[in-house]
C-alpha cells in the first residue's frame, strides 16, 4: 500500500485546551507528520489566557466549531491535501462532520460526544454534562469544571492527586452551547450534531472508546459505531480497557497514540 501525505490536525474537546496535545505532536512529527493543533473559536493561546477570557467563548456552538477546522483547511487551496484529523470528546464529533462534510481524508474519534441518532443516555454521561446542562442559562455562557467535577467526568480511573494535576495543567472554560445542542439533537431535524453515517464516499474513520468513561461511555460510542455499521462505510472500533474520559492526557496516552498510528499505518497514511 503506498503511503499517503497527509498532514494531521488534532482537534480538543470541551474543557481541554489544545496545547494538551503537545506529546502527541512530537510523536507524530518523529513518525514524519505535518502536525497542528489548532483551537476552537475564543480559544486563547495558552491555558492561563484562556481562563483569563472565558467570555470569548461564550455561545460558541458545533457548527462554528466545525466552520473553524474547515475555513483552516481550506486555507490551504483547493489543491492540498486534505488532512487526517484526530479529535477527543466533542472534537471527536468534529472530526466526524469534518470527515463527512469531504474536509478530510481520514478521522479518529476518540470517546467521541454522541452523533444525531444515538438513544442511549447513561447515568454517567448525564451526571458529567449536569455542571452545564443542570442551568438553561448555561446556553449561552461559559462554564469551568471544579477539580471535584473533572475527577468524576475526565479523571475517574486516576488518583485524586493526579486528576488534580491535569485539571491544573490544561483545564479551560468551555461554551455550554454544544452540549445543549448535542443533548437536544434528537428533537432537531438539522441538529449541527448529525452527521451522515450512510456515507461510502469518504476517507476512513476509527472510533475509540475507553470501557470506564463516564463522559461519553462506552455504550454510547459503541451505538455510534452501530449505526455507521448499516451503512456499509469503512468505519472501525477500538476500545481501552480501563480507560477513562482523561485518556488522551494521563500517563498512558501514548498508548492511545500507538493505536491512532498504527491503524493510520495500516490504511496507507
Amino acid at each position: 500500500m503506498s503511503t499517503k501525505l497527509n498532514s494531521v490536525i488534532f482537534i480538543h474537546g470541551l474543557w481541554i485546551h489544545a496545547s494538551a496535545w503537545q506529546p502527541w505532536l512530537d510523536v507524530f512529527t518523529q513518525r514524519g507528520y505535518a502536525v497542528s493543533a489548532p483551537g476552537w473559536p475564543g480559544d486563547s493561546d495558552s491555558v492561563a489566557a484562556t481562563r483569563d477570557n472565558a467570555d470569548a467563548l461564550n455561545d460558541i456552538g458545533i457548527e462554528a466549531i466545525v466552520d473553524n477546522y474547515a475555513e483552516i483547511i481550506t486555507a490551504g487551496g483547493k489543491h492540498a491535501v486534505k488532512p487526517v484529523v484526530i479529535g477527543h470528546s466533542f472534537g471527536g464529533l468534529i472530526a466526524q462532520e469534518l470527515l463527512a462534510g469531504g474536509h478530510a481524508a481520514a478521522a479518529v474519534a476518540i470517546d467521541p460526544a454522541p452523533i444525531k441518532g444515538v438513544k442511549t443516555l447513561p447515568w454517567a454521561q448525564l451526571r458529567s454534562a449536569f455542571p452545564v446542562l443542570g442551568n438553561p442559562a448555561n446556553r449561552h455562557k461559559t462554564v469551568s469544571l471544579s477539580d471535584k467535577q473533572f475527577h468524576y467526568a475526565f479523571g475517574n480511573m486516576l488518583t485524586e492527586e493526579e486528576s488534580a494535576e491535569l485539571h491544573d495543567k490544561w483545564a479551560i472554560p468551555g461554551p455550554g452551547r454544544p452540549l445543549f445542542e448535542d443533548a437536544t439533537a434528537n428533537f432537531h431535524k438539522d441538529s449541527p450534531a448529525k452527521v451522515d453515517t450512510h456515507l461510502v464516499d469518504r476517507g476512513p474513520l476509527l472510533l475509540t472508546s475507553g470501557t470506564e468513561d463516564h463522559t461519553v461511555p462506552l455504550k454510547v460510542t459503541k451505538e455510534v459505531y452501530e449505526l455507521y455499521a448499516k451503512g456499509g462505510s469503512d468505519t472501525e472500533f477500538h476500545q481501552f480497557a480501563g480507560r477513562g474520559h482523561s485518556l488522551t492526557i494521563d500517563a498512558g496516552w501514548r498508548d492511545v497514540a500507538d493505536v491512532a498510528l498504527e491503524w493510520l499505518a495500516r490504511k496507507g497514511f
